[in-house]
């Protein structure tokens, strides 16, 4: 056993050993935990998929031509929690919403917003704004949005569970920033990071800048942080080419992590590079969503679109890929909103294997995907 599990384990059974003294000489406390565990909708009947429920945001997709004017939500919480507006509230729903859940021992509050979308997705991104959840917020959420500025398309990044390391200070020491020096304006800039003590401790040593559609779920980055990363959403036409601009500059060794000791080491036979592609797949009641694990692996995937040739350019250079079709989608499921669509850009190919090399950076910009109906 090594060392460092030995110390894990001494120091889960002094845990335990306390938890039941303690709970021999006085009663259980007030629960502490503040958060949104599910939510059911009525009507029943308008939803595509399951609520996308992670940190600090409900999506729920729905049919198209829904009426959102008179939607009811009720929420399971954490034991005790409350939540205002409370559970059963007949709401409008053409805006997001804001709830306020509350811990049962009243010390705690997290705030959710509870939006909505049907199953047609932005086909362009620019990369120009971002959004600002809440107070708290500490780094940067990159969304699309409309000339009426109302967002359409919110990506997702690894920086919520960046931000357990405490490394960063501020937004710009996150692995995913927004720069203002794009192609056309402004782009999204990834980078490969240390971790730190916290990483290093949690056999996550480094971190790479990615920016994907999809959600991420930090209270399971440290348990199963493939799991964390959930890719895709709701697509009803078929996706045939995604196009856009990029530069790359790789950092210099190539660290490795060696799952058992927990140790990283240099390969001097290998060197880093950026990765780019996007996933159309079917999604069933038994499978929601592609993750970490299988991203490009799974069976119900039916199409790929992955650069082959990426480099180190110093300018802005072109990539146009064409999605690789391996099997023909059920149409009436396509038309139904039953296929999702992933798209990933990643400053290390190896990142969601803690392998890559610290400053690896990768610029991303005018991005569009192609398709039919």
């Amino acid at each position: 056993m090594k060392l460092k599990q030995k110390l894990s384990f001494l120091f889960i059974m002094t845990l335990v050993l306390t938890c039941v003294i303690t709970s021999c000489i006085k009663s259980e406390e007030p629960n502490a935990e503040a958060d949104i565990l599910w939510c059911s909708v009525k009507p029943d009947d308008i939803l595509i998929r399951e609520p996308e429920i992670n940190n600090s945001d409900v999506l729920l997709i729905v049919k198209k031509g829904t009426d959102l004017s008179s939607i009811t939500l009720e929420f399971t919480l954490t034991e005790g929690a409350t939540i205002d507006p409370p559970s059963g509230t007949q709401l409008d729903l053409n805006s997001p919403k804001i709830f306020k859940v509350t811990s049962e021992d009243g010390k705690w509050n997290k705030t959710y917003t509870v939006s909505v979308t049907d199953a047609d997705m932005g086909t362009t991104y620019h990369f120009e704004d971002t959004i600002m959840k809440n107070e708290n917020q500490r780094f940067y959420i990159i969304a699309e949005k409309d000339i009426n500025k109302n967002t359409t398309l919110e990506w997702a990044s690894g920086n919520a569970g960046y931000s357990l390391t405490g490394v960063a200070k501020n937004a710009d020491d996150y692995p995913t920033i927004i720069s203002t020096n794009g192609y056309k304006g402004n782009c999204i800039k990834l980078t490969t990071k240390d971790t730190g003590f916290f990483g290093r401790d949690n056999d996550m040593p480094l971190a790479a800048g990615n920016i994907f559609i999809g959600s991420f779920h930090p209270e399971q980055a440290i348990k199963e942080p493939l799991k964390a990363t959930l890719f895709g959403r709701p697509f009803d036409k078929y996706p045939t080419r995604l196009t856009g601009y990029y530069k790359y500059k790789r950092g210099n060794d190539f660290l490795v992590l060696d799952k058992e000791s927990g140790e990283q080491t240099v390969d001097p036979n290998k060197r880093d590079i950026c990765d780019i592609y996007a996933v159309f797949y079917e999604t069933d009641e038994n499978f929601k969503s592609l993750d970490g694990s299988n991203s490009l692996t799974h069976p119900n995937i039916v199409a790929i679109a992955r650069i082959k040739d990426a480099k180190e350019t110093n300018s802005w250079t072109f990539f146009d890929l064409e999605f690789d079709y391996n099997k023909k989608p059920n149409h009436d499921k396509v038309q139904a909103g039953k296929y999702n669509l992933a798209i990933v850009f990643t400053s290390s190919i190896e990142g969601h294997l803690f392998n890559g090399a610290l400053g690896s950076t990768l610029y991303i910009d005018e991005v569009e995907l192609k398709y039919i109906d």
